[in-house]
């Protein structure tokens, strides 16, 4: 591989980890935009181009949500009845999302992403809490949530705590169980997911060297290490710097991405 693109990754996983620590976000949503500019400038097959980038991105999450998951279990914080609640769900969605974006043409694969970025970005920026007003449903109702967080969360990739951590807020769970949750939540979605993208990628012509589907691996392994390096000084950084002030700075740069991911559709 060549020297400068190592480089690239371990930049971009020093970056992602980092904001991961630091605010809690998932680094699907940088991940995405920026991979889908490497390896446009690498020159692969534009038609795979977007796919590999979200499908390395979510194979990214698996590796960070197994290191979070274990970071909250040791503080007993996880509550797994929920989540073996969603799982059913969680896997189901997962595996079906990839298949429906490998379907999907580029340019409607970057809108969707675009739109959801500049979602996520809104309310990142206005710091949206719910109002706590009901209760987690039954079993049924889980199942139902977790197939709709695993279908969307994979088709973005994303580790889904843009949505699961707002849904149990408003059903009175402490917030400090939500992101717990939301972490071990996160595990099934990307590993399903990340199955459902080596399938969807299986065949498709045109795909660069080192790929499983639409895995990148070079990216991912490099991408992987840094992060996992990163995320804990973020971590820290977050308990001394403006988190507040940061997130509305965070959620210029996903406008940013947003606007790049919507010109490739449509410019």
């Amino acid at each position: 591989m060549d020297p400068t693109l190592v480089v690239v990754f371990v930049v971009l996983g020093t970056v992602v980890g980092f904001l991961a620590g630091l605010l809690g976000i998932g680094g699907g949503m940088t991940m995405v935009p920026l991979l889908t500019l490497v390896f446009t400038r690498e020159g692969f097959a534009p038609e795979h181009v977007v796919h590999m980038a979200i499908a390395t991105a979510t194979a990214t999450i698996l590796f960070t949500s197994i290191s979070s998951m274990r970071e909250h279990q040791r503080h007993r914080a996880i509550l797994w009845p929920v989540v073996a609640g969603m799982a059913p769900g969680i896997i189901a969605g997962s595996l079906v999302g990839p298949q429906i974006v490998g379907a999907m043409s580029p340019a409607l694969l970057s809108s969707l992403f675009g739109v959801f970025v500049v979602f996520a970005a809104t309310n990142i920026w206005l710091d949206r809490q719910p109002k706590p007003t009901h209760r987690l449903p039954g079993r049924g109702g889980l199942i139902a949530v977790g197939t709709g967080i695993g279908l969307i969360a994979s088709m973005v990739g994303a580790g889904g705590a843009f949505m699961t951590v707002p849904f149990m807020t408003a059903c009175n769970v402490p917030i400090r169980n939500c992101v717990a949750t939301s972490a071990a939540v996160g595990l099934p979605v990307a590993a399903a997911a990340t199955i459902g993208f080596v399938i969807a990628g299986m065949g498709q012509t045109g795909l660069p060297p080192h790929t499983i589907g639409y895995v990148h691996l070079p990216a991912l392994f490099v991408i992987v290490a840094a992060s996992v390096i990163s995320a804990p000084f973020g971590a820290r950084a977050a308990h001394r710097w403006p988190v507040k002030t940061l997130k509305r700075s965070f959620a210029l740069v996903l406008y940013a991405l947003a606007g790049y991911m919507l010109w490739r559709a449509w410019g």
